[in-house]
């Protein structure tokens, strides 16, 4: 049933009193407000749920298809299409309506989750997300300008828990789902992790029917030709795709190589016929340049820029550096950023509570930043040695302060807008924010990846690790350990083998030397005899020489054994079929050969001139061969990847930080009293336009008193 067709203000939930003192009826009851939450609902668990099992499931995914060090490509394609389409999202919706782009993102969604399931390489899977990326772009912003549609911004406390229980869910199973799929070899004849993808089909088929049911939306407000800018939509392609490719492959190319160039030179040129195509477009643009006449928005925007570089940028070095510093099991790894959806759902249910009985918000952004500075600060201080709780703690204060960011900042950005802009406000807030996120994945992975190998090369340049991996590595029966093929292979055997060849190549010399001496000696004196008892007369001189042959000949293997005995006691090492060598399970002999070669590796690692540089480098790739691996193999690796990545931390720390100093000059607008659809119904009223209530839905229900009428569905 629909409500009455007389329009009325919200306030707290109350009808309030028109000009002439009787009693205007909601545009919409309670019940069909929920129905509508719960569509929402079904969308957003949907995105969540897709990013919280892909983060988990990325690191395996990367390692079969022999490309981790690819994985910003993965990323930042998703991210590029949502951000790019979330703009476009947002003006269509002012102008077509809500529901059926919504509807069009879920099943575009479905498709991009269905090819991904077919990649065969990081790049394929790449473009596929992309497909994925455009439908999420739906997803993102239009539950955020739906919500701002049909709710007073004190009233959203009241329905947020809701969106936060989908949130929490998602998040706990999210991670079980993705490890379960990510560890599974099989399941029914498919890879474990294609299951990542194809997970998301039923989901998606099942929220497409709760929204088909549920997401109606009464029509108010003035009717628009609608214009479509479409010089708008290409320049926002121009202007970010370039930038954002230069900004994965500036590492590759070099930043001021020539293709970097000429990317940055099409991006200008996009962002020069971008603003070009708004001026004109004035209203009908895709981001009207009104908005940013007002501070509040402007500055709204730019917080929303840095909370997302820092957010999604940093955060996604966190499930990689649970699985390869912390060695925790995807599944694991999910459920040890538990703190940080924790916190972040404890500050938004506070924060939201707090908002709805005092009305008051500015504070949080100072606070908001101030706690995610803190999470920054402790995450900068981690090492390999750090027990897991340490890293918790920085991910529950950086939970803690995006909680009261979030929301916040999205309040303000539609408190700065009319009621009209309601939809192309939010998801301009949405979109400079996922610009933001989008830059941090691209630029923090691509600084990541690339200084990793500089890192793991200057980790092995430890001399306490270097020393007992090296011992580890050159132990037979360790570096023969199945466990440990992988990474011998990828590092350590480019250095044992030279490193035993030469000890190797200098004990040959010296068994040559000894069994040169031992020859030489035994020949002298052997002769001497000889000469001896040819002058005594006891043996004839012409059988001298054939004695001597015979009496060196004898007594040659004795004197080469033990001259090899002293020889080998002197190089510390053993005589092994006649000759010297090392035997690599005597910890005396490993020991002092270990220690020989260590001074000279350190001097080359630091200088960069070591065989093992370039293995490092390509280890970045795939990181499988660290699982189950011996510590002492795989301790260089994990502090080369734990430097890298604390010095993604120190960039998000600075970005945090200068958020926070912006936003003690972040000035808001009071909350507005009446949802934005109530304000369009009551000026809509007020002009004499008739309002459409929303269509009825079975078990809707109607209020007590309310007429019916018929009704046109959004």
């Amino acid at each position: 049933m629909s409500t009455a067709t007389a329009p009325t203000a919200v306030h707290s939930g109350r009808p309030a009193d028109n000009a002439e003192g009787g009693a205007r009826r909601p545009i919409m009851s309670h019940r069909q407000i929920l129905l509508v939450i719960y569509g929402l609902m079904a969308g957003m668990f949907l995105s969540a749920l897709d990013q919280t099992v892909v983060g988990t499931a990325i690191r395996t995914i990367g390692d079969d298809l022999h490309g981790l060090d690819q994985q910003a490509w993965v990323t930042t394609a998703y991210l590029i299409t949502s951000t790019i389409a979330t703009p476009i999202y947002g003006k269509l919706s002012d102008l077509f309506g809500r529901r059926p782009l919504y509807i069009f993102g879920i099943v575009v969604f479905i498709a991009g989750s269905l090819l991904s399931s077919f990649s065969t390489s990081m790049l394929m899977l790449a473009g596929f997300r992309a497909i994925q990326g455009i439908g999420a772009g739906a997803l993102m912003s239009l539950p955020l300008a739906i919500m701002g549609d049909i709710l007073a911004p004190r009233e959203r406390a009241k329905y947020q828990g809701y969106f936060l229980a989908v949130f929490g869910i998602s998040s706990v199973i999210g991670p079980l789902i993705g490890g379960l799929f990510s560890g599974a070899h099989q399941i029914l004849f498919i890879s474990g992790w294609r299951w990542v993808f194809l997970v998301n089909v039923p989901i998606g088929i099942a929220a497409l029917l709760m929204v088909l049911a549920f997401l109606h939306l009464p029509k108010v407000g003035e009717k628009r030709s609608p214009r479509i800018d479409w010089w708008g939509a290409t320049s926002v392609v121009v202007t970010l795709a370039p930038l954002l490719l230069v900004a994965e492959q500036g590492r590759t190319w070099g930043w001021g190589s020539g293709l970097a160039i000429a990317c940055y030179a099409i991006g200008l040129a996009g962002l020069v016929s971008f603003l070009v195509a708004e001026t004109r477009m004035k209203d009908d643009a895709i981001i009207p340049l009104k908005l940013f006449r007002s501070g509040t928005f402007s500055m709204a925007t730019l917080l929303g820029f840095l909370v997302g570089f820092a957010m999604f940028g940093a955060m996604l070095t966190i499930p990689l550096y649970l699985q390869i510093v912390t060695g925790l099991t995807p599944t694991e790894s999910g459920f040890a950023t538990l703190p940080m959806i924790g916190g972040l759902m404890i500050a938004s249910i506070v924060s939201g509570q707090i908002v709805s009985r005092t009305g008051r918000y500015r504070i949080f952004p100072i606070i908001g930043t101030a706690f995610t500075a803190i999470g920054f600060l402790v995450l900068t201080f981690m090492t390999i040695d750090r027990p897991l709780w340490f890293l918790m703690i920085g991910m529950f204060f950086i939970g803690l302060g995006l909680g009261q960011l979030m929301q916040t900042i999205t309040l303000a950005s539609q408190n700065s807008v009319s009621p009209r802009d309601m939809g192309v406000a939010t998801s301009s807030s949405t979109f400079f924010r996922q610009i933001g996120g989008t830059l941090g994945t691209a630029v923090l992975l691509s600084v990541l990846f690339s200084l990793m190998p500089t890192n793991i090369v200057h980790a092995m340049a430890d001399k306490h690790d270097l020393t007992s991996a090296l011992d580890a590595a050159v132990t037979p029966q360790v570096a023969t350990a199945s466990k440990n093929a992988g990474v011998m292979k990828q590092i350590w055997n480019p250095i044992v083998k030279p490193i035993k060849s030469q000890v190797q190549s200098g004990l040959d010399k010296g068994t040559t030397a000894a069994k040169q001496a031992a020859d030489a000696a035994v020949t002298k004196q052997v002769t001497a005899a000889v000469a001896q008892q040819v002058a005594a007369g006891t043996l004839p001189a012409s059988a001298q020489a054939t004695v001597i042959a015979q009496q060196v000949a004898t007594a040659k293997p004795a004197a080469e054994a033990a001259a090899l005995t002293t020889a080998a006691s002197q190089a510390h090492a053993s005589v092994v079929n006649g000759a010297l060598a090392v035997n690599w399970s005597d910890a005396s002999q490993r020991e002092y050969y270990v220690g020989k070669v260590v001074p000279t590796l350190v001097k080359q690692l630091d200088k960069g001139t070591s065989s093992g540089n370039s293995s490092s480098a390509s280890s970045t790739s795939d990181t499988s061969f660290l699982n189950g691996a011996d510590a002492r193999l795989t301790r260089p690796f994990m502090s080369g990847f734990n430097a890298s990545a604390v010095s993604i931390y120190w960039v998000g720390l600075g970005v945090v930080l200068l958020a926070f100093i912006l936003s003690l000059f972040f000035k808001v607008p009071p909350l507005r009293q009446h949802s934005a659809l109530q304000e369009q119904a009551n000026t809509g009223e007020e002009a004499g336009l008739p309002a459409e209530p929303a269509p009825a839905v079975p078990g809707a229900g109607s209020p007590a008193g309310a007429t019916t009428t018929p009704t046109q569905r959004q």
